[in-house]
């Protein structure tokens, strides 16, 4: 059985905007967001939903049953913001110095969309559909604390599928998707040089750390081009640079700081362990010694083939083959979703809302001040989400 999702979701425009804006206008941040928690489920409220709700953090997982057997559906939104203070000049601009500039506000309001969309027809369903409302995506791995909370038990199983969608500045009204790696993982890589200091006028009496930290940041460059092959590339980017504060003193010990993105678990795997002998051999060419810190933030987020090419067909018969693309090259962008889809198959996509009057190619990105997302897409965000997750039961 088919159902217009399309159709329904546009009677729940409005609503759908109101949510929006009303976490946009008071957005939190971080794992603890105890009012969007509490929109979230006043929004909810009255329908035929099983609510958990996180120990450690705001999370919510509201799980809808169907009438028959089938498979089991995972729909994500995040829902914190950023510690951006707002420059859209909006009428429901935020003003407590937060930002929901990177969409999360719509995210959570196309996945409440869905719940209504999908809890309409709970008696057709076949199989359960999870809607998993996350805090801490920017930074904070939600996603892995809900997971080792205990996520899959309060659904019941591991799900079969997941899906996720991310709204983000475009051609309007347009879903990017692709099979396989879909955004980077998230590493960094700190580094700190131990000398021993002295007066900058007798550099011969000290031994100085910073030489090999100016050193190795130009020397993780060339050991990038010249030990990982250009078809998994990889950015590291040099960022942070401590050392002394008095001029005229040499410091005893001079600090680096740098994000990884990386698009494989061998890059990842390797790269640290040639960072670390790269760190170590310039430290002892100056006399110092190095200790190397290398974290993975969020792995890489990675589309399961056959759900990916599910998702591009899905949404192509749905809103035409005109406003989907399957994006030629992954991101190197990062994004906690990872943690779901290292465990279910699955797939993550981007939908374009860049309002009427602004130019997407020249439109402030997410994370900006200024950055601006259409809520008129609302009804199509929720309707995608839907479909999906319905479709895929079909399949069982």
């Amino acid at each position: 059985m088919t159902i217009d999702f399309t159709a329904e979701s546009a009677r729940l425009s409005a609503e759908l905007i109101e949510l929006r804006r009303d976490l946009h206008r008071k957005p939190e941040i971080g794992l603890d967001l105890p009012e969007t928690q509490e929109r979230i489920l006043r929004a909810l409220d009255g329908l035929p939903l099983e609510i958990t709700l996180g120990q450690g953090l705001s999370s919510i997982i509201a799980v809808l049953r169907g009438a028959s057997p089938g498979p089991t559906v995972l729909l994500r939104g995040d829902m914190d913001a950023l510690p951006v203070v707002e420059a859209t000049g909006l009428d429901f601009a935020s003003t407590n110095g937060n930002m929901h500039a990177c969409g999360h506000d719509l995210h959570v309001s196309g996945l409440v969309g869905a719940a209504k969309l999908l809890s309409a027809h709970q008696s057709e369903l076949s199989g359960t559909v999870a809607f998993m409302f996350q805090p801490g995506e920017e930074g904070m791995g939600g996603a892995k604390i809900m997971l080792e909370e205990g996520m899959f038990d309060a659904i019941g199983r591991k799900p079969d599928a997941a899906y996720g969608i991310h709204v983000s500045p475009g051609v309007p009204g347009t879903f990017v998707t692709r099979p396989g790696a879909m955004m980077a993982g998230a590493n960094t890589l700190h580094v700190t040089m131990h000398g021993s200091g002295g007066h900058s006028s007798r550099p011969e009496d000290a031994v100085d750390p910073v030489r090999p930290v100016l050193e190795l940041g130009q020397a993780l460059q060339s050991m990038v081009t010249g030990s990982f092959s250009v078809f998994d590339p990889i950015v590291a980017q040099v960022t942070q640079l401590e050392a002394g504060e008095a001029v005229n003193v040499i410091p005893a010990s001079a600090k680096l700081g740098a994000s990884v993105r990386t698009l494989s678990r061998e890059s990842t795997r390797r790269f640290p362990e040639r960072a670390t002998r790269l760190a170590e051999s310039i430290a002892a060419a100056h006399g110092c010694t190095a200790d190397v810190v290398w974290t993975e933030q969020y792995p890489v987020t990675v589309n399961d083939d056959a759900e990916a090419d599910f998702a591009l067909s899905v949404l192509a018969d749905n809103f035409g083959n005109e406003r989907v693309v399957q994006m030629p090259d992954p991101l190197m962008g990062s994004e906690d979703f990872s943690f779901v889809l290292e465990q279910v198959p699955g797939a993550f996509v981007f939908f374009f809302v860049t309002p009427e009057g602004i130019d997407p190619e020249s439109a402030a990105m997410n994370h900006s001040p200024e950055v601006q997302f259409d809520d008129a897409h609302l009804p199509d965000q929720a309707a995608a989400l839907a479909t999906l997750a319905w479709e895929r039961s079909l399949r069982g």
